[in-house]
């Protein structure tokens, strides 16, 4: 045909169209293959046994709501990084803890807390650098908590070692961040929480206490010095407590003057009170004389009456420190009020709901304070010192208070709270209550022939296995309060050959002191406990 396309032309457009849809299908693949991908470097990646980690503690067997619970939270500790640091190496170290603490049947709170305080440690770090590594130390010291367990799941004795209360530093190392800043080394500080250093055993330590009865004249009543009486062993003198899960910081008296730096602490409570202040002072300054030590017992009205055997408490300043340690008598903890006060054999209120006024009238002055009550809670002790219990400022009517264990526990519930409503006006200021001092009579009272003649240390045992307080009163005052419960009656109830017993000064023919404790002795480690806890 004239003026048509020739057969060699078709060919060539064919050939032609056939390339250039070739070349567009080879240009739309290579779109495809080039298209961005999620950098490698902004990939979480996590330890292959992750899964099986989780997978095993689900199955521990310590209660599903808890696995569960900790997975989750395990899953959003992972998820904040996804958007922070390029690259996350989750050890296997990271996740044993919680497969552990699962494991140990000990309830939801510990593991809860466990993951909780996990999750806070590891989102410091969410901005901060392009690696994090997090070693199997950020974990050491919570795999010793409860019953202490190896990695294989063996019980293992750590009474020994010395953990818990002891700062633990980790580093977590940083190298330069991508955008050119320097990223520091970060260091944490992990301290064990919650200790109670209650729960423990008495060891024994040959070496000497840290004063001596012969020697502590200035500030230990004689009467409490059993090396001055007729007693002729003193291995009460060798034991030390030593907590199950914690160690106490070791007492020294440089240590404490230098904590409690221009602070005051202030011991109110019964005659068991003062022997704590007494054995702190002994212990402070290893039972040497200081004549540099000032009595400034006037600044706090505590000076002897005429006519009266002794002030009602006495206050020293350490002048390089400027610490000051005083106690004041306070037997029953409640304020007391002459009801006649112009007749001499009046009479007093005993307000079961008001602090003794000493308390309230000083305590903007204190930094720490110490608190006890308990052994002149019987009806002789009442009738002898003409107390009448009060309430809201008339004689109580309220049959549940009128008995002497009702009126002492609302007591102690009054006084708790009352300083706990005035932590929040005074910062600084910490609260004890100290629970009961046991008493070891047997076979009667002190004044119907009990004794307590054993000298053998610890034949009633040794541990202290139990969580709660033996002083349940005490440890349920201070509950939901930020009063601390300084808690001393179940390892003193170990330790009935510690009291004065019929070795007293005075001895007077069948009768012994089976309530108090020959010094040195059981009170100092009252003050250890108290040291640690400062």
């Amino acid at each position: 045909m004239k003026g048509g396309l020739k057969v060699s032309q078709i060919s060539l457009i064919l050939i032609g169209f056939v390339c250039a849809t070739v070349l567009l299908l080879a240009y739309v693949k290579s779109l495809f293959l080039s298209s961005p991908v999620l950098p490698q470097n902004h990939v979480l990646q996590l330890s292959p046994d992750l899964k099986v980690k989780d997978e095993e503690a689900l199955g521990e067997g310590s209660g599903l709501g808890q696995s569960e619970e900790s997975v989750n939270l395990e899953s959003e500790k992972y998820s904040t990084y996804t958007n922070s640091s390029p690259v996350i190496k989750v050890t296997e170290e990271l996740i044993s803890h919680d497969e552990e603490a699962l494991g140990e049947g000990s309830g939801s709170g510990k593991v809860e807390e466990s993951v909780n305080s996990e999750s806070e440690k590891y989102s410091t770090y969410t901005n901060s650098s392009p690696v994090i590594k997090v070693t199997k130390e950020l974990i050491t010291r919570e795999e010793i908590r409860g019953p202490n367990f190896t990695k294989k799941g063996d019980l293992k004795d750590v009474s020994d070692k010395k953990t818990g209360s002891m700062e633990q530093q980790t580093a977590v190392s940083t190298p330069v961040s991508s955008g050119g800043e320097h990223s520091e080394n970060l260091t944490t500080t992990l301290k064990r929480q919650g200790c109670n250093f209650a729960k423990g055993r008495w060891v024994v330590d040959d070496s000497p206490p840290l004063y001596s009865g012969l020697d502590c004249k200035q500030w230990l009543s004689s009467m409490w010095a059993c090396r001055l009486t007729q007693r002729t062993d003193f291995e009460y003198e060798k034991l030390r407590w030593r907590p199950k899960d914690c160690q106490m910081d070791e007492f020294t008296g440089v240590k404490f003057l230098k904590r409690m730096q221009n602070k005051t602490l202030a011991f109110i409570g019964d005659s068991l009170g003062r022997q704590q202040f007494q054995s702190l002072m002994c212990m402070i300054t290893g039972g040497k004389d200081r004549p540099n030590v000032l009595d400034v017992g006037h600044e706090y009205g505590l000076v002897q009456s005429r006519g009266s055997a002794r002030p009602d408490g006495w206050a020293y300043r350490f002048p390089d420190t400027k610490t000051t340690i005083l106690y004041y008598w306070s037997a029953s903890l409640c304020d007391l009020t002459p009801i006649n006060p112009s007749d001499p054999a009046t009479d007093y209120a005993m307000h079961l709901d008001r602090p003794p006024a000493f308390l309230s009238h000083f305590l903007p002055r204190l930094d720490v304070v110490v608190l006890n009550t308990g052994h002149h809670w019987n009806r002789g002790k009442l009738k002898a010192n003409r107390w009448v219990m009060y309430v809201n400022g008339f004689p109580n009517t309220n049959r549940k208070i009128a008995t002497i264990g009702g009126a002492k526990n609302f007591t102690i519930h009054s006084i708790v709270n009352w300083v706990n409503s005035q932590l929040q006006k005074h910062p600084r200021l910490k609260a004890f209550y100290r629970s009961i001092s046991p008493r070891h009579f047997f076979n009667g009272e002190w004044n119907t022939g009990g004794t307590c003649d054993n000298t053998t240390p610890l034949s009633e045992g040794k541990e202290v296995l139990q969580d709660e307080s033996s002083d349940p009163d005490a440890a349920a005052a201070v509950r939901g309060t930020a009063v601390k419960l300084l808690d001393v009656t179940a390892l003193s109830q170990l330790r009935d050959e510690g009291h004065i017993s019929r070795y007293s000064i005075k001895a007077t023919p069948g009768v012994q002191d089976c309530l108090h404790w020959c010094l040195p002795g059981v009170p100092d480690t009252w003050n250890e406990l108290l040291f640690a806890q400062l």
